[in-house]
C-alpha cells in the first residue's frame, strides 16, 4: 500500500519525522506496544465488539511520537494524530475501560416450537425484555443476521450431529467458522461457540473427537483473527458427576477422565469457561425425596434443615449451589484452577403429566425469580464466593414438539406473542407480569385482513397517531402486520380507554402487561414514554447488559491508573 492508499483503520498524516527524534520514537513505539497489549486485555471487561490497537513503525499515524496506528471501539474508525488528542482518547478510554462486576442472567433460544415468531419477531420480544445475552443450539442464519446490531451477546451452537465431521476434519471446523461465525461478524456480537450440547453422556461415541473439534474450531478462529473476541467451550450435563453431594468430594465420571483431562487442558490454554447444564429440578425428582423441594426452590430452610458439607462445613442454601460447587471440586481434582464455570442451561417446567407433580407453574416461577435474584448478587457458590455465576435459562419458549414427557415441551419463560408465562419482575427493566401498565396489542396468529381492516381503522377514525410506523420511522420494523397493528391498536387504546375505548378490533387484540417497546419503538403507555410513544433517546442505548437490579460496580484499578501514568510520559515525546 502506498502513502496515498486509503486505510480502512485509520486516516494517515503524513510528515516528515526528525531525525534526533527516531532514537526516541522507536524506544516509545517499543513501550506503547506493550502497553497496548495490556489495554487490550484490560478492556475486555467492556461490552465492545473490538478493540484494536496496532503500532507501525514504518507508516504510522504522526504525532508527538507518532505511536498509534489506529484504533476501533464498535468498528466506529477513527485515528487522531494530534497529541491532545491523544490524551483525551486515552482518558477516555479509561473511563470506560473498568470493571463491572455483574453477572447476567441470559436465556436458550430453541426452535422446536410450533408458533416461533420470525427471527425479527424474536429479536423485538428480547429487546422488549431487555435480555442481552443469548445462546442458540444451532447457527440460525436468520437469527443471527436478525441479531445484527442489537448488542445482545450470542453464543452459536455446533450440533450434536455436527461435532463429528469437524473432529475429524481441520477443514470442515475452518468451513464453519467461516460460514456460520465470520459471516456475521462484526454485525452479530458472537462472543462463544458451544460445541455440541452434553456430548459425553448424550452421544458418548462421539465423545474422543469432542476435544480434537473445540481445539480446529480455537484455530480456524486464530486463522481469522478472531479468538480473543470468540471463545469456545462444551456444554456438559450433571450426569457427568456421578455423586455431587457432599460437593466436596465429588468427581467427574472416571471412564472420561482422559477426556475430561484434555478438554480442561484446553479451556485452560485458551481462556475460556466450563459449561454446565445444571438442574435442581431433575436432581430433586430423582432423589426421592432426600434433599427438601424448598432446597431446589432457593428457598430458605430452618436450621436444622439446612444442608452442609460435612467435609468443609459449607452451607448450601441452594441445590443450584450444590451442583456448581460439585462442578468446581471436579475440576480441582484434576489439578485446574482459575476456570470459571458458565451454566449454560438451568430452569424449571411450569407444567407435566399426572407423574410429574412438582411440574407446575407455581414452582417454576418461584425457581426462575430466586434463581435470578441469586445471580443477581454477583456471589459464587461457597468454595468461589467471589466469582459471579453467570446463567443462561432453559428456555425461552415452550418448545412443543419435542420428543418425551409432557414437561420435556413446557419450559419456557414467555409465550411466543412476548408475554410472561407467569411474573418475571426481574428479568428486565419492564415488568413482565405484575405492572400496572396495560397495553394492546395484536394477537399473534390473528386472521391478517382483519388485523389490516384494524389497522386502518385506528389510524383513521380512531385517531391513532400512526407516525412512527412509517417506513424509516422507529417502529416500522419489524414490517409486518402485527408489528405495525400493535402500535395502532395500542396507540388508539392508551387515548381512548379512559372515554370507552376498548382493545378488541374484532378479536384481533388483546390486553397484556408486557410492555411491547423494542429497541428506539417506544409504545405509548410506556414507562420510557415522554407521552406519545415512537423514539427515545435513552431507549436508542439498547440494553445494558447488566441484570436489572444487580449493582454495577465500577472500578478503576491502580494498574489502570499506571498504564495511563506510562501513556502520558510517553506522549511528552
Amino acid at each position: 500500500m502506498n502513502g496515498d492508499d486509503h486505510d480502512p483503520f485509520c486516516t494517515r498524516i503524513h510528515a516528515p519525522l526528525l531525525p534526533q527524534k527516531e532514537k526516541r520514537k522507536r524506544h516509545t513505539i517499543k513501550l506503547l506496544s506493550l502497553v497496548c497489549h495490556f489495554l487490550r486485555i484490560s478492556c475486555q471487561c467492556l461490552h465492545l465488539q473490538s478493540i484494536f490497537f496496532s503500532i507501525s513503525q514504518d507508516q504510522p499515524c504522526l504525532g508527538h511520537g507518532g505511536i498509534v496506528r489506529a484504533f476501533s471501539i464498535e468498528f466506529q474508525e477513527f485515528c487522531s494524530c494530534d497529541a491532545v488528542c491523544h490524551g483525551a482518547v486515552i482518558l477516555l478510554l479509561f473511563g470506560m475501560c473498568v470493571n463491572a462486576l455483574g453477572a447476567f442472567v441470559g436465556v436458550n433460544l430453541g426452535t422446536d416450537v410450533s408458533n416461533l415468531p420470525s427471527a425479527s419477531g424474536i429479536v423485538a420480544i428480547l429487546k422488549t425484555h431487555r435480555i442481552t445475552h443469548l445462546r442458540l443450539y444451532n447457527a440460525d442464519s436468520q437469527l443471527l443476521k436478525a441479531l445484527a446490531n442489537s448488542s445482545i451477546e450470542v453464543i452459536v451452537g455446533v450440533t450434536n450431529e455436527e461435532v463429528l465431521r469437524i473432529g475429524e476434519s481441520p477443514a470442515a471446523a475452518a468451513a464453519w467458522v467461516n460460514k456460520n461465525v465470520a459471516a456475521y461478524l462484526p454485525g452479530t456480537n458472537i462472543t462463544a461457540i458451544a460445541v455440541g450440547s452434553e456430548v459425553l453422556t448424550a452421544i458418548p461415541h462421539v465423545g474422543p473427537v469432542l476435544v480434537p473439534a473445540m481445539y480446529s474450531l480455537h484455530k480456524a478462529l486464530v486463522a481469522a483473527n478472531l479468538n480473543d473476541l470468540i471463545k469456545v467451550s462444551t456444554p456438559q450435563s450433571m450426569d457427568l458427576i456421578p455423586r455431587p453431594f457432599p460437593p466436596s468430594t465429588a468427581t467427574f465420571n472416571a471412564s472420561w477422565n482422559s477426556t475430561i483431562s484434555q478438554l480442561l487442558q484446553f479451556l485452560k490454554n485458551t481462556k475460556s469457561y466450563y459449561m454446565l447444564n445444571a438442574y435442581p429440578y431433575y436432581g430433586y425428582t430423582t432423589e426421592n425425596g432426600i434433599f427438601p423441594l424448598d432446597y431446589a426452590l432457593f428457598r430458605s430452610l430452618p436450621a436444622v434443615k439446612q444442608i452442609v458439607d460435612p467435609n468443609t462445613l459449607f452451607h448450601y442454601n441452594s441445590m443450584f449451589d450444590a451442583m456448581v460447587d460439585a462442578t468446581y471440586y471436579s475440576i480441582d481434582a484434576f489439578k485446574f484452577s482459575g476456570i470459571p464455570i458458565v451454566v449454560t442451561e438451568t430452569g424449571w417446567p411450569w407444567f407435566g403429566g399426572a407423574n410429574e407433580p412438582d411440574a407446575t407453574i407455581q414452582n417454576a416461577g418461584t425457581y426462575i425469580n430466586n434463581l435470578i435474584r441469586r445471580v443477581s448478587n454477583d456471589s459464587g457458590p461457597p468454595s468461589q464466593p467471589t466469582t459471579p455465576i453467570n446463567t443462561y435459562l432453559y428456555e425461552l419458549f415452550n418448545e412443543d414438539k419435542r420428543p418425551g414427557p409432557i414437561s420435556e415441551k413446557n419450559w419456557g419463560i414467555l409465550f411466543p406473542n412476548g408475554s410472561a408465562v407467569y411474573p418475571l419482575g426481574l428479568i428486565s427493566g419492564h415488568s413482565t407480569g405484575n405492572s400496572s401498565a396495560v397495553y394492546c396489542v395484536a394477537k399473534d396468529g390473528a386472521d391478517e385482513d382483519k388485523l389490516e381492516d384494524g389497522l386502518n381503522w385506528a389510524c383513521g377514525q380512531g385517531g391513532a397517531n400512526c407516525a412512527a410506523i412509517q417506513r424509516g420511522r422507529p417502529c416500522f420494523l419489524p414490517n409486518n402486520i402485527t408489528n405495525h397493528a400493535s402500535y395502532a391498536y395500542n396507540d388508539y387504546y392508551q387515548k381512548s380507554r379512559s372515554a370507552g375505548g376498548t382493545c378488541d378490533f374484532d378479536g384481533t387484540a388483546m390486553l397484556t402487561t408486557i410492555d411491547p417497546s423494542h429497541g428506539s419503538c417506544i409504545f405509548t403507555g410506556s414507562a420510557n414514554s415522554r407521552g406519545g410513544g415512537g423514539f427515545s433517546p435513552e431507549a436508542a442505548m439498547g440494553p445494558s447488559g447488566l441484570l436489572p437490579g444487580a449493582s454495577s460496580k465500577l472500578q478503576v484499578s491502580s494498574f489502570q491508573l499506571l498504564i495511563l501514568f506510562i501513556f502520558s510520559w510517553a506522549l511528552r515525546f
